[in-house]
């Protein structure tokens, strides 16, 4: 094997990571399991599924071990669930059962934005209410999201949403998560997404371990869509473990609901905060039937959240 090689995190456990080499034949499932140089320890830092990251061999060990030697600049990075350079993120809302939480589901909008990572709307289960999945949608179609109505039960949008996923991974790579409340079918939509995502969720898992262990770990797996593509198992961590350990501070989270970046800067007052002012812009254009009420009355919600909750407050949260 080469003396230096580039590839991508898919696990880390207990200090010891699996690392995918880039440019592998889309559906191969080779994997180098190896540590990282102890001065990111000394640094502060610590390698994250999705990292991009060289490989380099180990001077300690035989000749097909290698060891993390750099970690490429990140697009992002998660603290719960912990993990690095997402490209999108499937909020998946079920039409019932559970009930639809929009607020939740605009949280998790809210902060994949503010992060750089493309929001795409999964309505599951669109078979136990039809109506109320066509409601779900307008709301989102209107905001300028991509949109897609799924119901395993039937098949209904499935290859469509396949079809969103590949079209993407043949431009750029996806690595992907899929986020909602317990019961919204997240499991069973990659499922029928992707069938031998089941097959390979074993093997990295039962290579990577030392013994049982119970601490829940992000990990990313390889799907063979045609195109360079990633899905992120994220097993113990809820959609609210996403939106709480994040700041964003009052006056960037306008700018998380895409409805309003067109109207930041044009109302009345300049430090306009788009919740009952006179002559705001995002007002206005609710009003004319370009943002959906519920997206406004989410947005002064998280707004109120934020604002009751410091940033040194957050911050302290976050390291816990």
């Amino acid at each position: 094997m080469a003396a230096e090689i580039r590839g991508i995190i898919l696990k880390g456990v207990g200090g010891l990571y699996g690392v995918r080499p880039a440019h592998m034949e889309d559906g191969a499932d080779d994997v180098i399991f190896c540590s990282a140089r102890g001065l990111f320890r000394h640094e502060s830092i610590t390698p994250l599924p999705g990292d991009d990251v060289i490989l380099r061999r180990s001077d300690a060990a035989g000749e097909d071990s290698y060891v993390i030697h750099e970690i490429l600049s990140r697009r992002n990075s998660l603290i719960r669930p912990a993990i690095a350079n997402l490209s999108h993120l499937f909020v998946v809302i079920p039409a019932a059962n559970p009930k639809p939480d929009l607020l939740m589901a605009d949280k998790l909008i809210s902060a994949a934005e503010d992060k750089k990572i493309e929001p795409v709307i999964v309505i599951s289960k669109t078979d136990t209410d039809i109506k109320g999945a066509a409601e779900i949608a307008d709301i989102y179609k209107t905001g300028g999201f991509s949109v897609f109505a799924v119901s395993c039960a039937t098949g209904e949008g499935v290859d469509m949403l396949r079809a969103y996923i590949a079209e993407t991974a043949a431009d750029v790579r996806v690595t992907a998560a899929f986020a909602g409340v317990s019961g919204a079918g997240k499991s069973t939509l990659m499922s029928a997404l992707f069938p031998a995502l089941q097959l390979k969720t074993g093997a990295i898992s039962r290579k990577i371990q030392r013994g049982r262990h119970t601490t829940r770990h992000a990990e990313l797996y390889p799907v063979d869509c045609g195109g360079d593509c990633f899905i992120a198992d994220t097993p113990g961590f809820s959609m609210l473990d996403f939106a709480r350990y994040h700041t964003i501070e009052p006056e960037d989270l306008p700018y998380t609901f895409r409805e309003f970046v067109s109207c930041i800067g044009n109302c009345r007052y300049k430090k306009c905060m788009h919740t009952k002012e006179e002559e705001c812009a995002v007002l206005e254009k609710m009003a004319a039937g370009g943002i959906a009420p519920s997206r406004h009355v989410h947005y002064c919600e998280i707004l109120e959240e934020i604002r009751k909750n410091p940033q040194w407050k957050r911050r302290k949260d976050e390291r816990k």
